[in-house]
């Protein structure tokens, strides 16, 4: 291979350190062509140097590549055949059943017809041993039932009317003691 100087006129690149070989083998090839040319139609003669040369449309593989051809016999029995396909059926089920369990029948009985509509049963409404004004009584809760227990409260004076407010707390003594009432014990 006979050498080229390194200084082509046209030249588009310099030579890398490592790659003096390569660009002399080359240096015929480059032409006065632009980056941006070679950049977008890329190096012309490369390839081959009839420029009016069209690409092929096939390719090696798709140009040897024959079809593989069956034997023209049986391979496998009939039976075989027969047993695999019920085996694949009846395994498709399965998982198909596991997977899509059926729908459960939908109930459309409420709860009030499911429990208080029972054949036989006759509500009685209980009687009456007081007489109720929900406007003027005191209600019943936990804590008006357990009074007694809850701890912090101050003494109560009308039991009817536990938690009313009650001024015992903040009065003096002195003031007290003019009430009639016993005062709460000291604890």
């Amino acid at each position: 291979m006979a050498e080229q100087p390194n200084t082509a006129p046209g030249r588009v690149g310099g030579c890398m350190l490592h790659n003096w070989a390569e660009e002399r083998a080359v240096a015929a090839l480059d032409t006065p062509e632009t980056r941006s040319q070679i950049r977008k139609y890329g190096h012309r003669g490369i390839l081959t140097t009839d420029w009016e040369s069209k690409m092929e449309r096939v390719t090696t593989l798709k140009a040897t590549y024959v079809t593989p051809k069956s034997p023209g016999v049986r391979l496998r029995g009939v039976r075989g055949e027969l047993l695999e396909k019920q085996l694949a059926d009846t395994i498709r089920e399965k998982i198909h059943a596991e997977l899509n369990p059926p729908s459960p029948e939908t109930d459309f009985c409420s709860t009030t017809q499911k429990d208080f509509g029972v054949e036989g049963f006759v509500p009685l409404a209980p009687e009456t041993t007081q007489v109720h004004d929900y406007k003027s009584d005191q209600a019943v809760t936990f804590w008006s039932e357990n009074r007694q227990r809850v701890q912090g409260v101050t003494g109560v004076q009308n039991p009817k009317a536990s938690f009313r407010k009650s001024a015992l707390f903040s009065t003096p003594i002195g003031e007290r003691l003019d009430e009639t009432e016993e005062l709460p014990p000291d604890n």
